[in-house]
């Protein structure tokens, strides 16, 4: 049908959609197997748009539906081998001539496993489906027949015009078409996507831009659109938009991703592009797999072990009853006879291989995973109560959203952990500065002597100024006394603070200044420089308006010249109402100290001891100073710059040179220092867990600056650390080299051919193969961005990735898009067979906690969508370390526990039979009667071990958080593995063990007593045929010998191995056992709390936006809300 194009001109418009749908519709068909081409759609159209058969809206976390879950449950559920064990049993059960027990002896348990595993399973998906459809039925407004009509987000399609307001998220992934700001701007926060909350700003095209909010031009709008098909970068977007005739170029800075938030704009419509899971965040978000721990991977092998031994033993038995047979029962059938279908003491023996099959099952319990579901419940319960991870401020507990990895928290190696909103609150506050020499913010008591801040100390009385930000604090009263009596520099310092910056002023209401900055430190300085007297209020494209000391002053702005990652400074040129032309600049302190003017060298030495100490703290730095130039001067060099930025070749470098020009000899005036406020505990979290030997890796879609100064400032990385490689190349061969160079400095030999992990991969081993651990030379740590990412996660270089960043002992990942997460987690997986945790708050994290072992969502900024996809969920990553050294610990303790019990006592009550064998001529003939097969699982066994697995505690939680050492033998897998075989053992001893125990024993005799008793033998001889054995034999002496002599030689190996294990083969764990157990009996005194220092000389220089600032968008008059009449815009 490709002739159809070119006379697509000629048909009258209402056909020629149709055709040239079609046309491409069929072209599109013919590439469908190698995915989308390319996406065309038209506005207000949806009869045209429905023939690509685009989704809906629809997003879907769930894993199962109505029709789906029954096939993909039990599919599910029979890849654990024993329930597939007990199907065969049940079909072999079927066949009369090998059954010697009745087939419901295996259905009822086999039905009552997978019932109530599906019905958790039900639950969970459940769960999930009510939070889809949470999402799904939001309301949003729609262009319907020219005027907006509600609907939910479900029924928006590809084609439609939508409404989004202020504060609310974008629903799908949109075309941007006006808004009601000056040149249709739209300010939107990232959060949920790239996890940053400074302000990004976006623009439509003039001529959709024109429409504003004019429904009749918006609903007669019929433009085509013609872009890539749906992917997963978030960055970049190519399109084209033909109307009327003409062609214009969309480029990403035109489109709304969905999970965005509009900023700042009372409203924007869009044309919508990508829906539901064609979104570019729900590209990210990865796919939804079942989770299976590694003791549930261990459990099925140890069964496939079972599974060969019970053959062994049918065969053994089998053979001996041949044997039985040809020699002895040929000759004695006339009181055995053979069945009519046993020709031979061959086919006999067969049948009762078969037979024995059968008998023989109780060595594979299928009460097993059952058991395991119970106990997995309990412990999830426990997470769910602990009032020690409640969060009151939001009335929030802890919540495991999933039951079956409760064991796997105590076996975690590595965490993934976001940074903006996870690590820290995504909070900026301005904690100390420096001023002419004077350290400001610090407080000392009537003594002179220095105190800590807390929440009973004094804060500042800001009252006297009205336009004051009530949720600000400074608690040093001596900043506000100087700014009362007049210092110059005082007052100089911050109005340089509310002159110099890019951010946005909103006053709705009298008084109530609303700051919307494009990076949070800024808004911080503003916001400072406002509570101190010198409050930011507005700004058009040629002024500033501030507030100073309640006198309003206008200051025209003649030059913005704006933050770049390599100037690492910004400058604005203002002229005061007193006619002095001022240039204002602040920046990293290793840059503007160098274009300090010779005079400030003593006044330049005070202030860098002032960053050194606030360094020690944490806090990110930034220098501020100004210079009073000459109008002549000035004149001069604005003609140089207007050339500089009309320059069609070299712009850039251009406009630096002449920046430099100017931002010279500049008067030193002060510093600043803001804290990026980390959560609480997570200091002492990271601490504890490197106690642990769990790695820490940071995965950020942040800068690389402000992602180390928060790596420094939470002990990820230490300053102990012998040196932090950069891995920087824009290229294979650079970034081969760069990991090369690390692991050279890390380990020499780990480059030579004779390194033992060098010699292996040499021998191309098969997928998947494990990587050993490799111990470096020193303590080193690894930062990498996502450009290099996105070559060393190629299959040539990967490995050389992760045998580098595994020998360091911390990772930060920065500039990262959602999907590079997920891969960076899926590496350490594949090579490294460890448990991993990924832990975050936002969308932009969904795909990696999907893709960890351990995914858990933080209930924090940044929406909800990294709660609705995890395994377990809080409010506070300080809760991670209850969660694993506590929580995981005890689960992984006792779940080990507890399958090394119970495959002992089906050992031991199975064995019975295969000796019995001996003395029963190999006749598959059972020894217990049926009402003890039938309650030796279900009751007589059950309740100990449930007790052990719910109840105990080989230490209490706070050694467990004392002693991070413990947790250790979970991440080697010590407790349960192929060699470990241990039988019972309870530490912690209450009042339901002892129920659980005693009771237990207890009920077998009530349980003994009343089916041997006389009246039922009486009542039904056929089934109760023991009459009296019980009373007579609890008579004998010899049972209760038997009895203690059994106990006493089962326990003494166990006992002894115990005893002598820590005196021959210690472990760490025994030594720390060991001092747990002399500080029981030898109390140390409290420690004494001290606040734990940042002892880094680091500085943390400028921490803005990665991006370009506002300052090309502010000069250019775009932001101004009284828009130019047409005739200028014509003019221009």
């Amino acid at each position: 049908m490709k002739y159809i194009k070119p006379f697509i001109s000629e048909i009258p418009w209402k056909y020629s959609w149709y055709y040239s749908a079609m046309s491409l519709f069929e072209s599109q068909s013919e590439n469908r197997q190698s995915g989308e081409p390319e996406r065309c759609l038209q506005a207000n159209n949806r009869e045209f748009n429905t023939l690509f058969g685009y989704p809906n809206n629809t997003i879907k976390t769930s894993k199962y539906n109505v029709l789906n879950f029954l096939p993909l449950n039990l599919f599910e559920q029979f890849q654990r081998l024993a329930n597939a064990y007990f199907l065969i049993l049940l079909f072999l059960q079927l066949i009369p001539q090998i059954s010697s027990l009745a087939w419901y002896t295996t259905v009822i348990p086999l039905m009552v496993v997978l019932s109530i595993t599906a019905v958790k399973d039900a639950i969970d998906d459940l769960k999930r489906h009510q939070n889809d459809n949470q999402v799904n039925n939001r309301s949003v407004l729609v262009l319907t027949n020219g005027r907006m009509k509600e609907d939910k987000w479900m029924n928006i399609q590809v084609g439609d015009i939508v409404k989004v307001e202020n504060n609310q998220s974008v629903t799908a992934d949109m075309l941007l078409l006006s808004s009601s700001e000056p040149y249709s701007l739209t300010y939107i926060e990232t959060a949920e996507l790239d996890g940053e909350t400074n302000l990004k700003v976006k623009q439509a095209i003039s001529v959709t831009s024109d429409m504003e909010n004019n429904l009749k031009l918006l609903s007669a709008f019929d433009g085509e659109v013609r872009c890539e098909s749906p992917n997963n970068k978030l960055d970049k977007f190519a399109g084209i938009l033909t109307y009327k005739g003409k062609n214009y170029i969309l480029d990403h800075d035109k489109l709304l991703l969905r999970g965005c938030v509009i900023r700042n704009t009372d409203w924007c419509y869009g044309l919508v592009i990508y829906t539901g899971p064609d979104t570019k965040l729900m590209q990210n978000c990865g796919k939804s797999t079942f989770k299976r721990t590694h003791i549930d991977h261990l459990m099925n092998v140890l069964v496939l072990w079972i599974f060969l031994f019970l053959g062994s033993m049918c065969f053994i038995l089998a053979v001996g009853h041949g044997i039985w047979e040809n020699k002895k029962g040929y000759y004695f059938q006339n009181f055995l006879p053979w069945k009519e279908y046993v020709s031979s003491s061959v086919v006999s023996a067969i049948l009762m291989f078969w037979s024995y099959f059968i008998i023989l099952n109780t060595v594979v319990p299928i009460s097993l995973y059952v058991s395991v579901e119970i106990i997995r419940l309990g412990n999830s319960y426990y997470i769910n109560w602990d009032r020690k991870m409640f969060y009151a401020p939001k009335n929030t507990p802890a919540q495991a959203r999933t039951t079956t990895l409760n064991e796997e928290l105590g076996q975690v190696k590595y965490v993934f952990s976001d940074k903006t909103g996870t690590l820290t609150q995504n909070i900026m506050i301005f904690k100390k500065c420096s001023i002419n020499g004077t350290l400001y913010g610090d407080v000392y008591d009537k003594n002179g002597q220095r105190v800590e801040v807390s929440e009973k100390t004094e804060k500042v009385d800001f009252s006297y100024n009205k336009l004051a930000d009530p949720k600000f604090s400074f608690y040093d009263k001596t900043l506000v006394e100087a700014v009362k009596r007049g210092d110059g520099r005082v007052h100089l310092f911050f109005l340089s603070l509310s002159l110099c910056h890019t951010v946005m002023s909103e006053e709705k209401v009298e008084g109530e200044l609303v700051y919307q900055a494009q990076s949070p430190d800024e808004g911080a300085l503003v916001t400072a420089a406002r509570n101190f007297g010198f409050a930011f209020r507005s700004r058009t494209s040629e002024t500033i308006t501030v507030v100073e000391m309640g006198e309003t002053k206008v200051y025209q702005l003649l030059a913005i010249l704006d933050f770049d990652n390599v100037r690492k400074r910004m400058s604005v040129i203002v002229r005061t109402p007193e006619d002095r032309v001022m240039l204002f600049c602040k920046g990293a302190d290793t840059i503007v100290c160098q274009l300090l003017h010779p005079s400030c060298r003593s006044l330049g030495d005070v202030t860098m001891e002032h960053l050194d100490d606030f360094a020690i703290e944490g806090l990110r730095t930034l220098m501020v100073a100004y210079r009073e130039l000459d109008n002549a001067f000035f004149q001069a060099w604005s003609k140089k710059h207007s050339e500089a930025c009309l320059s069609l070749e070299d712009r850039e470098n251009k406009i630096s040179n002449v920046s430099e020009e100017i931002e010279k000899d500049l008067m030193l005036l002060g510093a600043t220092a803001i804290e990026d406020k980390l959560q609480d505990g997570v200091l002492e979290t990271i601490i504890t867990l490197n106690k642990a030997k769990i790695k820490m890796w940071t995965l950020t879609g942040d800068k690389q600056e402000t992602a180390v100064n928060i790596a420094h400032a939470c002990n990820i990385f230490e300053d102990e650390m012998d040196e932090i490689f950069i891995v920087e190349g824009k290229d294979d061969e650079t970034i081969w080299q760069e990991l090369r160079s690390a692991r050279a400095k890390m380990k020499p030999e780990s480059l030579l051919e004779s390194d033992p992990v060098n010699s292996y991969l040499t021998m191309k081993p098969k997928m998947p193969f494990k990587i050993p651990e490799e111990v470096p030379n020193g303590n080193y740590g690894l930062v990498i961005n996502g450009y290099s990412l996105a070559y060393a996660l190629e299959g040539n270089l990967e490995l050389e990735l992760l045998r580098t960043a595994c020998m360091c002992k911390a990772v930060i990942c920065c500039r990262m898009t959602p999907l590079q997460k997920a891969q960076v987690v899926e590496l350490v997986k594949r090579y490294k067979k460890v448990v991993t945790l990924a832990i975050g708050d936002g969308a932009n994290d969904v795909s990696m906690i999907k893709a960890a072992h351990i995914g858990i969502g933080i209930s924090g900024q940044e929406g909800m969508q990294a709660m609705l996809n995890s395994d377990y969920a809080f409010c506070q990553f300080h809760y991670l370390r209850r969660l694993l050294l506590v929580h995981g610990r005890w689960s992984y303790n006792r779940m080990c526990k507890f399958l090394s019990y119970f495959f002992y006592k089906n050992f031991v009550f199975t064995l019975v039979h295969f000796w019995y064998a001996f003395f029963s001529g190999f006749s598959a003939q059972t020894v217990y009667d049926t009402w003890f097969i039938t309650f030796y699982n279900l009751v007589y066994t059950s309740l100990p071990v449930l007790g052990l697995s719910l109840f105990d505690q080989d230490v209490n939680e706070t050694w467990s958080l004392r002693f991070p050492e413990l947790y250790e033998p979970g991440q080697h897998n010590l407790y349960f593995n192929k060699k470990e075989f241990i039988a019972l053992e309870t530490t912690y001893w209450t009042m339901i063990s002892h129920f659980f125990i005693w009771g237990s024993l207890g009920f077998y005799f009530c349980v003994l007593f009343f089916l041997y008793s006389d009246g039922l033998c009486l009542m039904f001889p056929n089934v109760f045929q023991f009459l009296g054995v019980a009373r007579n034999i609890l008579k004998l002496p010899q049972l209760w010998l038997s009895l203690v002599l059994s106990v006493v030689l089962c326990m003494l190996p166990v006992i002894g191995y115990q005893f002598l294990k820590p005196l021959f083969w210690p472990v760490s764990v025994d030594k720390v056992i060991d001092r747990i157990h002399h500080c029981m009996r030898h109390p140390l005194p409290p420690p004494i709390r001290t606040k734990v220092k940042h002892a880094s000389s680091r500085r943390s220089a400028y921490a803005f936006s990665h991006k370009q600032g506002f300052g090309a968008l502010i000069t250019s008059g775009k932001t101004m809300k009284g828009k130019p009449k047409k005739s200028s815009l014509l003019k221009k």
